[in-house]
């Protein structure tokens, strides 16, 4: 392939077994995927790939030609966590095929468990992105740092001082409960992007997009988050979503730094402890994002990536182990500290219409009959 060329980055992961509890990705996983995908990669399948974790949950990162929601690349994906499943189960790995809510696959991994972010893009001269990974938090965890990277001034200096930037940025945001979607302009509908994003367990950012004018296609994301809620698929508490993202970067689009610089913020977010308590998200290297205290703090890695003519993965760096963020892995503690006090007692816990969704239901079920008229 050469500059100029469509390229399709997937990221596709799914918990299928931690180590222990709900801490690591056992090596074994991680060997298994590896063997896979290099064999997908020798029949052509796949350009390169690069099989990792973030807490729980093992990560695919893949180049192809195959676009989005491509059968033989879900079909792919499936067929390691499946594999890595019998090995978790070998290992007695707990939760073992915990995301994998369907017994067959049928075309496309969406709906079955697994999250997705993918972007088919032209290859530009140079293309540096970053692959962002979540554990323990949902997809509107994304929220706010997106919205920070293409929306916020304060933030993203290229929007003010950059003439490629300067007439904004188009957000498609996601009802995910409706299951709904609006795409709004930002900085002409800036008050009603945070209307909804605030909102973050309902309204999450699916993609980001240019706007005319623009020297990237309109209809090419420059941004893309899961958006998977494993509640809505599997009917009852089966962990939380743990997202993913995929950020382009540079020449027309916010520049490296300015693609990291919401998470020197540790922002609040849900999840945490049985997916449901509020916690600061932090950003950690690679070595770090093996979630234990009270299942947590929430955790994000930042793996950056130039993708070369050919289409290889260049990488990975590992952006977070910078020591620029060691601040805010001290803030974020100090948060976790100052939430984990609150015990029981919200906001530490979700309020009562986001415990729908875990296993509180069943424990007020019991006192349903004892409840009598004031």
């Amino acid at each position: 392939m050469a500059i100029g060329e469509k390229i399709t980055i997937s990221v596709i992961k799914a918990d299928i077994g931690g180590w222990p509890g709900h801490c690591k990705v056992h090596p074994a996983l991680i060997e298994k995927a590896n063997e896979l995908l290099n064999k997908a990669k020798e029949e052509g399948i796949i350009i390169d790939f690069h099989a990792t974790y973030c807490g729980d949950d093992l990560q695919l990162i893949m180049t192809h030609k195959h676009g989005v929601d491509s059968e033989k690349i879900h079909g792919l994906a499936w067929d390691i966590f499946k594999e890595a499943t019998e090995i978790a189960k070998e290992l007695g790995l707990y939760g073992a095929g915990q995301d994998l809510l369907k017994d067959a696959f049928s075309g496309n991994i969406r709906g079955m468990g697994p999250g997705i972010a993918e972007m088919e893009i032209t290859l530009r001269k140079s293309e540096p992105i970053v692959t962002f990974h979540m554990d323990k938090t949902e997809p509107g965890a994304f929220n706010l740092p997106i919205f920070r990277m293409f929306g916020d001034p304060f933030n993203t200096a290229g929007l003010v001082i950059d003439p490629n930037m300067h007439m904004g940025f188009r957000f498609e945001v996601w009802d995910i409960k409706e299951h709904k979607k609006v795409i709004l302009n930002s900085p002409e509908e800036l008050y009603d992007i945070l209307a909804l994003i605030g909102a973050k367990s309902r309204y999450v950012i699916k993609r980001v997009y240019p706007k005319k004018g623009h020297k990237l296609p309109e209809d090419e994301p420059v941004a893309v988050v899961s958006t998977e809620k494993l509640y809505e698929i599997a009917g009852e508490y089966v962990g939380k979503d743990d997202p993913v993202a995929i950020v382009r970067a540079q020449s027309g689009l916010p520049a490296l730094g300015e693609v990291l610089e919401p998470f020197a913020f540790p922002h609040i977010v849900s999840g945490w402890m049985r997916g449901s308590h509020n916690g600061p998200i932090m950003p950690v290297p690679l070595k770090y994002a093996t979630p234990s205290r009270f299942d947590g703090p929430p955790r994000v890695v930042a793996l950056g990536w130039q993708i070369n003519k050919d289409g290889k993965l260049v990488g990975p760096v590992d952006l977070f182990e910078d020591v620029a963020f060691d601040e805010a892995r001290k803030k974020a503690l100090e948060i976790a500290d100052y939430m984990r006090r609150h015990g029981p007692f919200e906001p530490h816990r979700l309020p009562l219409e986001d415990m729908e969704y875990t296993t509180l239901p069943s424990v007020l079920k019991k006192l349903e009959e004892r409840f009598e008229p004031v």
